[in-house]
């Protein structure tokens, strides 16, 4: 059935502090015992794993928005310490080690397995065409501990989401380092202050904005132009339009249960964070 779109850009602001739990330090710690030399190997090997031994273009392309090199870094360097299938177990314990220790209480709740139930039945439910990334974590068995569970359905409801916003990037012509300036104006602030972007060499950051200044979408003091706020609002909206299928399969009842039942976990992961 189909859900209004505010509930559907919802579920990715509840699902996405629980799927991102995958990148705090209790995987980080995992993965450097296992022989990785930084944070960035173990984000690779973890996130790249369902890919299987994928060279750095691929996992580039699929990624979508890290700058030149920047994958080639990591891959396959890190496939001489561990094998894609034992980094996929490694990030499944270890994830679900961090989402316990976060969300406390909540994990022995009652509600919990039939929240992680609901988000498991809407996360394997989507058409896998055109989702490489969906489609590797759906070939994936899924896990039978609630908490695993559920931390495994948020991470393919964050990568179905995440392939179909680069679908939408790619539809008006955004690039992925180009898609991280206009997140950085979305968000207030100037390209250069932005932490996915701030490290790339100046001459070459000055070059995206000026490819984004060229085509109207950015001034000439570094912000959005109309065009250029108008542009990302469209992306963001395309994006929550494709990410409605995994919902479809609940009614409207069970997605709003869903909701309520995401909400105090959310809120559990991020006061951490706070």
């Amino acid at each position: 059935m189909s859900h209004p779109q505010a509930k559907v850009h919802h579920m990715f602001e509840l699902v996405e502090p629980i799927a991102t739990i995958t990148f705090s330090e209790v995987p980080n710690e995992a993965f450097l015992a296992l022989g990785m030399r930084n944070y960035w190997d173990g984000y690779f090997a973890g996130r790249a794993a369902p890919l299987g031994l994928a060279p750095a273009e691929v996992v580039h392309a699929v990624f979508y928005n890290f700058a030149d090199g920047e994958v080639a870094r990591h891959i396959p360097w890190v496939w001489g310490k561990i094998t894609p299938q034992e980094a996929i177990a490694v990030r499944e314990r270890s994830s679900a080690t961090a989402l316990r220790q976060r969300i406390g209480e909540l994990a022995d709740s009652p509600g919990l397995v039939r929240i992680a139930d609901l988000a498991t039945r809407a996360a394997v439910s989507a058409p896998t065409e055109g989702r490489a990334l969906y489609a590797g974590l759906r070939a994936l068995d899924v896990p039978e501990e609630p908490v695993a569970r559920l931390w495994h359905a948020a991470t393919l409801l964050r990568e179905h989401r995440g392939d179909g916003h680069n679908a939408a990037l790619v539809a008006h012509g955004i690039g992925g380092t180009e898609a991280h300036v206009l997140l950085a104006l979305s968000l207030g602030m100037q390209a250069e202050q932005f932490g996915r972007i701030h490290h790339l060499p100046k001459a070459q950051l000055a070059a995206v904005v000026d490819r984004l200044r060229g085509r109207g979408l950015v001034d000439a003091t570094g912000g959005f132009t109309d065009a250029g706020r108008a542009t990302n609002e469209r992306i963001e909206a395309l994006t929550d339009e494709l990410a409605t299928p995994p919902y479809d399969v609940l009614s409207a009842n069970e997605l709003d249960e869903l909701l309520a039942g995401l909400e105090p976990i959310a809120a559990a992961v991020q006061a951490v964070d706070d």
